[in-house]
């Protein structure tokens, strides 16, 4: 929450928004040290230093602590992607740019919660549509369709295409945290690659 709308804030409110950040806070490192399947409500609860009870006022279940930082991720990152779209001058330069942007994003965003988890233990991976997640797949959608209609990417689905995408972006930045050391440069060219190989195969067609 930007500073000066938490400052205009009451102090019961000021306080609802610092309970709820220490259990995202307190989670994301539980879950980095112990691994999400092995994590209990108490132990995010321990961490937090606030009563059982306080937690429950947030979340229902780990699982929903979970949604909720999959969705600050996506929340954080929209911004980013825009930013990635308007200066991309074509289709394959807004994949590429998008991709990296990505993948720095998770790397950045994990060096301290998944540094700390076993290697063999498969990245944290929520599915979900909040409207976070919502304007990520918008965004790259619209890309898709403002690319389309300057005469590339022709005879491409952009609901599957923007869902292909972020799909392979997701699962093949899970596989670039789970090795030490983050290759962002790796899982970009590898992503990009399939991508763009893929959108040239349907215009084969």
């Amino acid at each position: 929450m930007p500073q000066i709308a938490y400052l205009s804030l009451g102090k019961r409110e000021q306080t609802k928004v610092q309970n709820r950040q220490a259990i995202l806070d307190a989670a994301r490192e539980v879950f980095g040290e112990l691994g999400y399947d092995n994590v209990t409500v108490r132990d995010i609860v321990r961490r937090t230093g606030l009563a059982a009870g306080t937690f429950y006022n947030y979340f229902d279940s780990k699982e929903a602590v979970a949604a909720a930082l999959s969705a600050d991720g996506a929340r954080r990152f929209a911004p980013i992607l825009k930013a990635q779209r308007a200066q991309a001058t074509d289709w394959e330069s807004f994949v590429r740019a998008a991709i990296a942007a990505y993948f720095a994003f998770l790397a950045d965003e994990h060096q301290s919660w998944l540094a700390r988890r076993p290697p063999d233990e498969p990245h944290l991976h929520i599915q979900g549509e909040t409207p976070e997640m919502q304007a990520v797949f918008a965004e790259v959608r619209d890309c898709i369709v403002d690319e389309i209609a300057r005469g590339g990417a022709q005879g491409v689905e952009p609901d599957f295409l923007a869902a292909a995408c972020i799909g392979v972006a997701r699962e093949v930045g899970d596989r670039m945290l789970m090795r030490r050391p983050f290759d962002t440069k790796t899982a970009t060219n590898f992503a990009v690659t399939m991508i763009l190989s893929g959108v040239n195969g349907l215009r084969d067609k």
